[in-house]
C-alpha cells in the first residue's frame, strides 16, 4: 500500500539523503525524481530508492503529497512554471537550499498558487552527489521550515510532523529570520576560514613551513574551507545583506581585539578569552548544525612499527569502522599522537570505551 507519493528535482546529496530516507521510513511510498545526468537516477532505481526517473517535468508529477526542489536557485526557478500542472491540492512544495529569502521571492512571482514551505536540512558533507547520499544524513540534525504566505497551519503542521518522523529536529522561522540566522553561524565562518587559509599562503616561508605544521587549532577552524567553492559563491550571493552586515560587526571585533594586543591589555584579553569560552561551552553538542561535526578522538602512542595497525585491528575486530587516522606532527593542542575520526557519536563512544580497556591513553576535545 502507497503511504504517500514524493517527488525531487534533483538527486544529489541533500536531495538523495532525504529520498534515502523516505525509503527507509515509509518503504511503501512512491518516490519519483527528476535529474538532469542519468547516472544518479539509475543509480536509484537500483538500489530501490526511486520507483521511476525522469529528465523533465511530466507525468510523473502527478498526484505528490510532497515535491522537493533540491537544485540550485536558478535551477529551481526554471522549474517552478513547469510544476504548475501538477499542484494538486494538499500538495506542499518545499526545496532544500542554504539561503531561503530568494527562493520564497521566486515562488512568489512564478508560481503563487503554490503551498510553498522552504526547507533547509542543517546537515551536509564534505562530499557530494548520489553516490554519498545516505539514510541517516538528517539524523538529529535541524531541519529548519519557512512557511510560504500561502500554506495553511494544517499543512505546516502535517509537514513538521513528517519532518520530525524522519528523524531530523523541525524548527519554523520567517525566511527573514534563517537567512540572518545561517548567515552568523554558517555562512560568515565559511568565509572566515577562507580567509584564514588565504592568510597562510600569503604570509607563509618560502619554504613553506606554515603549510608544513599547520595543525591542530588551525586546521580545526580552517577546516570548512574545503567545501564546494560553486556552492560557496552562491551562498554569498544569494545572501549579501546579512553576511555584508555580520562581516562589519566581525570586523569591529577583531580590531578590538587587536586594540588590546597592541595595549598589551592582559586584563582585557582574559576577560573575553574567558567569556566566550564559557558561552562556547554552552552550546548544544547533542544534534548536528551547520557545519558538520566531528567525531574524532586522539589517542597517545608510541612511534613504532605496526602502532597504527594495531588499533585499527582492535576498533575492526570490536566491529567499528574508521572514517580517517593520522598521526599528529604538531601537539600545540592535541595531546595525542594518533588522530582518529568516526562516522557518528556511538563509534566514538563505542571506540574510547574498547581503546581504553587495551589501556590506551585516550583525549577528547
Amino acid at each position: 500500500m502507497v503511504t504517500m507519493k514524493v517527488a525531487f528535482i534533483g538527486l544529489g546529496l541533500i536531495g538523495g539523503s532525504i529520498a534515502k530516507t523516505i525509503r527507509k521510513k515509509y518503504p511503501d511510498s512512491e518516490i519519483v525524481a527528476l535529474n538532469r545526468s542519468e547516472a544518479p537516477l539509475e543509480e536509484a532505481r537500483k538500489d530501490g530508492t526511486i520507483n521511476a526517473g525522469t529528465h523533465e517535468v511530466d507525468h510523473n508529477f502527478e498526484g505528490c503529497d510532497y515535491i522537493f526542489l533540491c537544485t540550485p536557485v536558478e535551477t529551481n526557478k526554471f522549474f517552478l512554471p513547469r510544476l504548475k500542472p501538477y499542484l494538486q491540492s494538499g500538495c506542499v512544495l518545499t526545496d532544500a537550499g542554504s539561503v531561503k529569502g530568494v527562493i520564497h521571492k521566486a515562488v512568489s512571482e512564478l508560481l503563487p498558487e503554490a503551498h510553498f514551505i522552504g526547507g533547509h536540512p542543517m546537515a551536509g558533507s564534505e562530499k557530494s552527489g548520489y553516490a554519498n547520499a545516505n539514510d541517516h544524513l538528517i539524523e538529529n540534525a535541524y531541519y529548519i521550515l519557512t512557511p510560504g504566505e500561502n500554506s495553511t497551519i494544517d499543512e505546516l503542521n502535517r509537514y513538521e510532523k513528517f519532518v520530525s518522523s524522519l528523524g531530523a529536529i523541525p524548527l519554523i522561522m520567517s525566511p527573514d529570520r534563517h537567512d540572518y540566522i545561517t548567515a552568523a553561524v554558517s555562512h560568515v565562518p565559511h568565509l572566515v576560514a577562507y580567509s584564514l587559509v588565504d592568510l597562510v599562503k600569503l604570509k607563509d616561508t618560502p619554504a613553506e613551513y606554515m603549510k608544513l605544521i599547520a595543525a591542530g587549532g588551525f586546521k580545526d577552524i580552517t577546516r570548512i574551507a574545503g567545501s564546494d567553492p560553486t556552492m560557496w559563491e552562491q551562498i554569498c550571493l544569494e545572501n549579501p545583506e546579512n553576511i555584508v552586515e555580520l562581516l562589519k560587526d566581525y570586523e569591529e571585533i577583531l580590531s578590538g581585539m587587536r586594540k588590546m594586543v597592541e595595549e598589551a591589555d592582559g586584563k582585557g584579553l582574559h576577560k573575553i578569552f574567558e567569556e566566550m569560552r564559557d558561552y562556547r561551552a554552552s552550546f548544544s553538542v547533542s544534534s548536528a548544525g551547520p557545519i558538520k561535526k566531528i567525531y574524532d578522538i586522539y589517542c597517545d602512542i608510541i612511534d613504532e612499527a605496526g602502532a597504527i595497525a594495531t588499533i585499527a585491528t582492535i576498533l575492526s575486530t570490536s566491529g567499528i569502522s574508521i572514517k580517517n587516522i593520522g598521526i599528529v606532527h604538531n601537539r600545540t593542542f592535541e595531546e595525542g599522537a594518533l588522530h582518529i575520526e568516526f562516522s557518528d557519536e556511538a563509534s566514538k563512544t563505542r571506540a574510547v570505551e574498547v581503546l581504553e580497556r587495551h589501556n590506551y591513553s585516550i583525549f577528547l576535545k
